[in-house]
Protein backbone atom coordinates (compact mmCIF):
# COMPACT_ATOMS: atom_id res chain seq x y z
CA UNK A 1 0.00 0.00 0.00
CA UNK A 2 2.64 2.04 0.46
CA UNK A 3 4.03 2.21 -2.82
CA UNK A 4 0.61 2.68 -4.12
CA UNK A 5 0.07 5.75 -2.56
CA UNK A 6 3.91 7.00 -3.75
CA UNK A 7 2.96 10.36 -4.84
CA UNK A 8 6.21 10.47 -7.02
CA UNK A 9 5.43 7.01 -8.82
CA UNK A 10 1.59 8.51 -9.33
CA UNK A 11 3.56 11.12 -10.97
CA UNK A 12 5.44 9.28 -12.90
CA UNK A 13 2.83 7.21 -14.14
CA UNK A 14 0.54 10.32 -15.26
CA UNK A 15 3.67 11.79 -16.81
CA UNK A 16 4.62 8.57 -19.08
CA UNK A 17 0.83 8.20 -19.91
CA UNK A 18 0.72 12.27 -21.15
CA UNK A 19 4.47 11.89 -22.76
CA UNK A 20 3.56 8.93 -24.27
CA UNK A 21 0.43 10.30 -25.79
CA UNK A 22 1.21 13.50 -26.94
CA UNK A 23 4.40 11.45 -28.39
CA UNK A 24 2.17 9.07 -30.29
CA UNK A 25 -0.27 11.97 -31.82
CA UNK A 26 3.08 13.90 -33.32
CA UNK A 27 4.00 10.75 -34.65
CA UNK A 28 1.04 9.65 -35.93
CA UNK A 29 0.67 12.97 -37.57
CA UNK A 30 4.10 12.93 -39.31
CA UNK A 31 4.33 9.00 -39.74
CA UNK A 32 1.44 8.50 -41.50
CA UNK A 33 2.26 10.75 -44.36
CA UNK A 34 5.94 9.48 -44.52
CA UNK A 35 4.70 5.99 -44.88
CA UNK A 36 2.78 7.00 -47.61
CA UNK A 37 6.00 9.12 -49.26
CA UNK A 38 7.88 5.79 -48.80
CA UNK A 39 5.71 3.16 -49.72
CA UNK A 40 3.95 4.78 -52.99
CA UNK A 41 6.12 7.52 -54.46
CA UNK A 42 9.37 7.80 -56.02
CA UNK A 43 11.62 10.59 -55.60
CA UNK A 44 15.40 11.54 -55.31
CA UNK A 45 16.54 10.71 -52.07
CA UNK A 46 13.78 8.55 -50.90
CA UNK A 47 16.43 5.41 -49.24
CA UNK A 48 18.12 8.32 -47.97
CA UNK A 49 15.03 9.58 -46.03
CA UNK A 50 14.33 5.54 -45.09
CA UNK A 51 17.52 5.47 -43.86
CA UNK A 52 17.39 8.38 -41.47
CA UNK A 53 13.63 7.72 -40.82
CA UNK A 54 15.01 4.08 -39.41
CA UNK A 55 18.51 5.42 -37.58
CA UNK A 56 17.06 5.56 -33.57
CA UNK A 57 16.37 1.93 -34.24
CA UNK A 58 20.07 1.09 -35.08
CA UNK A 59 21.43 3.87 -32.63
CA UNK A 60 21.85 3.35 -29.15
CA UNK A 61 19.32 5.47 -27.46
CA UNK A 62 22.20 7.22 -25.57
CA UNK A 63 23.17 8.47 -29.19
CA UNK A 64 19.94 9.16 -29.89
CA UNK A 65 19.59 11.71 -27.13
CA UNK A 66 23.16 13.14 -27.63
CA UNK A 67 22.44 13.98 -31.29
CA UNK A 68 19.03 15.63 -30.13
CA UNK A 69 21.02 17.35 -27.19
CA UNK A 70 23.27 19.31 -29.82
CA UNK A 71 20.38 19.67 -31.97
CA UNK A 72 17.72 21.21 -28.85
CA UNK A 73 20.60 22.79 -26.98
CA UNK A 74 21.02 26.58 -26.49
CA UNK A 75 23.70 26.19 -29.18
CA UNK A 76 22.19 24.01 -31.23
CA UNK A 77 20.26 25.07 -34.75
CA UNK A 78 17.10 24.38 -33.55
CA UNK A 79 17.48 25.45 -29.53
CA UNK A 80 18.99 28.79 -30.79
CA UNK A 81 16.18 29.55 -32.79
CA UNK A 82 13.55 28.80 -30.80
CA UNK A 83 15.46 31.13 -27.80
CA UNK A 84 15.98 33.92 -30.11
CA UNK A 85 12.37 33.40 -31.56
CA UNK A 86 10.82 33.38 -28.22
CA UNK A 87 12.96 32.53 -25.21
CA UNK A 88 11.96 28.49 -25.42
CA UNK A 89 13.72 25.86 -24.24
CA UNK A 90 12.56 23.07 -23.85
CA UNK A 91 15.81 20.94 -22.38
CA UNK A 92 15.13 19.30 -18.71
CA UNK A 93 11.23 19.66 -19.53
CA UNK A 94 8.00 17.21 -20.06
CA UNK A 95 8.32 18.09 -23.79
CA UNK A 96 12.14 17.24 -24.28
CA UNK A 97 10.63 13.80 -22.51
CA UNK A 98 7.91 14.23 -25.68
CA UNK A 99 10.28 14.91 -28.02
CA UNK A 100 12.90 11.97 -27.19
CA UNK A 101 10.27 9.57 -26.90
CA UNK A 102 8.70 10.57 -30.58
CA UNK A 103 11.70 10.15 -32.01
CA UNK A 104 12.26 6.59 -30.87
CA UNK A 105 8.81 5.72 -31.61
CA UNK A 106 8.84 7.17 -35.21
CA UNK A 107 10.47 4.40 -36.82
CA UNK A 108 8.21 1.34 -35.62
CA UNK A 109 4.80 3.11 -36.80
CA UNK A 110 6.42 4.79 -40.17
CA UNK A 111 7.77 0.68 -40.83
CA UNK A 112 3.80 -0.78 -39.53
CA UNK A 113 2.03 1.83 -41.60
CA UNK A 114 4.62 1.26 -44.78
CA UNK A 115 4.47 -2.19 -44.61
CA UNK A 116 0.40 -2.02 -44.56
CA UNK A 117 0.36 0.85 -47.43
CA UNK A 118 2.59 -1.72 -49.86
CA UNK A 119 0.27 -4.65 -49.66
CA UNK A 120 -2.58 -2.64 -50.70
CA UNK A 121 -3.69 -4.32 -53.69
CA UNK A 122 -2.29 -1.75 -57.18
CA UNK A 123 -5.60 -3.33 -59.28
CA UNK A 124 -7.83 -1.52 -56.34
CA UNK A 125 -5.74 1.69 -56.25
CA UNK A 126 -5.55 2.09 -60.28
CA UNK A 127 -9.84 1.36 -60.20
CA UNK A 128 -10.15 4.79 -58.12
CA UNK A 129 -8.13 6.90 -60.29
CA UNK A 130 -9.93 5.34 -63.42
CA UNK A 131 -13.44 6.13 -61.69
CA UNK A 132 -12.21 9.56 -61.27
CA UNK A 133 -11.09 9.69 -57.95
CA UNK A 134 -7.96 11.86 -57.54
CA UNK A 135 -5.07 11.07 -55.50
CA UNK A 136 -5.87 12.22 -51.83
CA UNK A 137 -9.46 10.84 -52.54
CA UNK A 138 -7.71 7.49 -53.60
CA UNK A 139 -5.64 7.65 -50.60
CA UNK A 140 -8.56 8.63 -47.79
CA UNK A 141 -10.69 6.19 -49.32
CA UNK A 142 -8.70 3.41 -50.50
CA UNK A 143 -5.69 3.09 -49.23
CA UNK A 144 -5.89 4.59 -45.62
CA UNK A 145 -8.96 2.08 -45.12
CA UNK A 146 -7.52 -1.26 -46.53
CA UNK A 147 -4.30 -0.28 -44.42
CA UNK A 148 -5.88 0.83 -41.20
CA UNK A 149 -5.00 -2.42 -39.11
CA UNK A 150 -1.07 -1.47 -39.70
CA UNK A 151 -1.57 1.44 -38.76
CA UNK A 152 -3.51 1.22 -35.80
CA UNK A 153 -0.71 -1.64 -34.70
CA UNK A 154 2.16 1.01 -35.58
CA UNK A 155 0.17 3.67 -33.09
CA UNK A 156 0.31 1.41 -30.68
CA UNK A 157 3.33 -0.13 -30.86
CA UNK A 158 5.40 3.13 -30.83
CA UNK A 159 3.22 4.39 -27.80
CA UNK A 160 4.31 1.41 -26.01
CA UNK A 161 7.94 2.54 -27.18
CA UNK A 162 7.33 5.73 -26.23
CA UNK A 163 6.40 4.81 -22.63
CA UNK A 164 9.69 2.82 -22.52
CA UNK A 165 11.79 5.58 -23.61
CA UNK A 166 14.95 5.86 -21.33
CA UNK A 167 18.18 6.51 -23.13
CA UNK A 168 16.89 9.45 -25.34
CA UNK A 169 14.90 10.68 -22.53
CA UNK A 170 17.68 10.99 -19.42
CA UNK A 171 19.84 12.42 -21.98
CA UNK A 172 17.97 15.21 -23.06
CA UNK A 173 14.80 16.06 -19.97
CA UNK A 174 16.84 14.29 -17.18
CA UNK A 175 15.48 12.63 -14.28
CA UNK A 176 14.05 15.55 -12.14
CA UNK A 177 11.37 14.00 -9.46
CA UNK A 178 7.93 15.61 -10.23
CA UNK A 179 9.20 17.20 -13.67
CA UNK A 180 10.59 14.89 -15.53
CA UNK A 181 11.01 11.46 -13.88
CA UNK A 182 9.01 9.23 -16.25
CA UNK A 183 8.21 5.64 -15.32
CA UNK A 184 11.79 3.96 -16.68
CA UNK A 185 13.76 6.58 -14.90
CA UNK A 186 12.01 6.10 -11.80
CA UNK A 187 12.42 2.74 -11.84
CA UNK A 188 16.25 3.22 -12.31
CA UNK A 189 16.39 5.94 -9.91
CA UNK A 190 13.98 3.66 -6.78
CA UNK A 191 16.46 0.76 -7.72
CA UNK A 192 19.64 2.84 -7.17
CA UNK A 193 18.25 3.88 -4.21
CA UNK A 194 17.07 0.58 -2.72
CA UNK A 195 12.94 2.21 -2.81
CA UNK A 196 12.45 -1.46 -4.08
CA UNK A 197 8.37 -1.08 -3.15
CA UNK A 198 8.18 1.83 -5.76
CA UNK A 199 10.25 0.07 -8.46
CA UNK A 200 7.59 -3.34 -7.71
CA UNK A 201 4.90 -0.88 -8.52
CA UNK A 202 6.21 0.88 -11.25
CA UNK A 203 7.31 -2.57 -13.34
CA UNK A 204 3.44 -3.78 -12.01
CA UNK A 205 1.92 -1.30 -13.66
CA UNK A 206 4.45 -1.67 -16.62
CA UNK A 207 3.87 -4.94 -17.63
CA UNK A 208 -0.42 -4.37 -18.00
CA UNK A 209 0.73 -1.49 -20.07
CA UNK A 210 2.84 -4.00 -22.30
CA UNK A 211 0.18 -6.80 -21.89
CA UNK A 212 -2.60 -4.55 -23.25
CA UNK A 213 -0.29 -3.71 -26.04
CA UNK A 214 0.81 -7.01 -27.47
CA UNK A 215 -2.94 -8.49 -26.55
CA UNK A 216 -4.36 -5.19 -28.74
CA UNK A 217 -1.11 -6.07 -31.78
CA UNK A 218 -2.25 -9.59 -31.92
CA UNK A 219 -5.69 -8.86 -32.49
CA UNK A 220 -4.89 -6.49 -34.77
CA UNK A 221 -2.77 -9.56 -36.87
CA UNK A 222 -5.60 -11.97 -36.64
CA UNK A 223 -8.37 -9.70 -37.86
CA UNK A 224 -9.47 -10.62 -41.41
CA UNK A 225 -8.72 -7.60 -43.95
CA UNK A 226 -11.66 -5.85 -45.14
CA UNK A 227 -11.81 -6.35 -48.74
Amino acid sequence: MKGVMDPQALFSITLSLKVATTATLAVTLTGIPLAYLLARKEFPGKHLLDALVTLPLIFPPTVTGYLLLLLLGRRGPVGNLLYRLGGISILFTWYAAVVASGVAALPLMVKSAKAAMEAVDPRLIMASYTLGKGERATFFRVILPLARGGIVAGIVVAFARAMGEFGATLMLAGNIPFKTNTIPLEIYSAVSSARFYRANLLVVVTTFISLGVIYTVNRLGHRRPPW
